[in-house]
């Protein structure tokens, strides 16, 4: 699915502008990029919060359910057993693209001046969540939408450390672009994450060189894949795991 700019802008900017006709930013019940891709995915807010067995959809169209899920995936688990026997689910990840950062003073209430973060997302920051949903990956109902948003963060100085940074708490994100959509339909979409300039076996170490990410993360990416069937585990490399591209 191609991402629609036009109604991305519109829906940012209806959000994010009554938001600020509610005094400022974070001030609705539910935060802003959860808000702006409810919207963004289903426009008529008639299909929005809809019961359906003791849990309320996100999204409901009338054909499938539609999740926007910003973090802690293992709280969907007992919303995924019971929707997906009964509807196709779809669960949108918001993932930031480039960030830029800004301070919010509880005390004085003053705002910093936003900086951009050196680290740029990508869909591989994903599977730390769907690692709490392991189980239900290979289900043919379930499909993921990566949402890479270029946003603004607020923090509070409220964190343990001198500068009260460390230990903060976040108080919103305001996304400002939809960079991109990564769509995973099927089981074999899970190819898009294996490198293609692999060697034949490859250690996680190798995974992680080739797809510019942490060991620790290409080793999560590693166990999701075996699941799934895309890798296989073929032997050890000293105390590594060796591994190849299921044909």
């Amino acid at each position: 699915m191609c991402i629609d700019k036009t109604l991305f802008d519109h829906t940012k900017n209806k959000i994010v502008g009554s938001q600020r006709m509610r005094q400022g930013i974070g001030t609705l019940s539910e935060k802003t990029v959860h808000a702006v891709m409810k919207n963004y995915y289903a426009p008529d807010t008639d299909m929005h919060e809809i019961p359906i067995e003791n849990f309320v959809a996100d999204i409901y169209t009338g054909q499938e359910i539609i999740e926007i899920q910003t973090r802690a995936f293992n709280k969907m688990r007992r919303k995924l057993d019971a929707f997906l026997p009964l509807y196709p689910v779809t669960i949108v990840y918001p993932i930031p693209h480039i960030k830029w950062l800004s301070w919010i003073d509880e005390e004085t209430g003053e705002t910093s001046p936003k900086r951009k973060s050196p680290k740029t997302g990508n869909p591989y920051m994903a599977f730390i969540e769907l690692y709490k949903i392991r189980p239900y990956l290979s289900n043919p109902n379930l499909h993921l939408k990566l949402a890479l948003l270029d946003m603004e963060e607020y923090r509070l100085l409220n964190g343990w450390s001198r500068d009260k940074k460390k230990g903060s708490e976040r108080y919103d994100r305001i996304p400002v672009k939809f960079a991109e959509e990564v769509c995973i339909d099927r089981r074999e979409d899970y190819m898009q994450f294996v490198p293609y300039d692999l060697p034949e076996q490859f250690t996680a170490k190798d995974f992680a060189k080739h797809a510019k990410i942490p060991v620790r993360l290409a080793q999560t990416v590693l166990l999701i894949l075996t699941d799934l069937e895309i890798v296989v585990r073929v032997g050890k490399q000293g105390k590594s795991y060796l591994y190849e591209v299921n044909e």
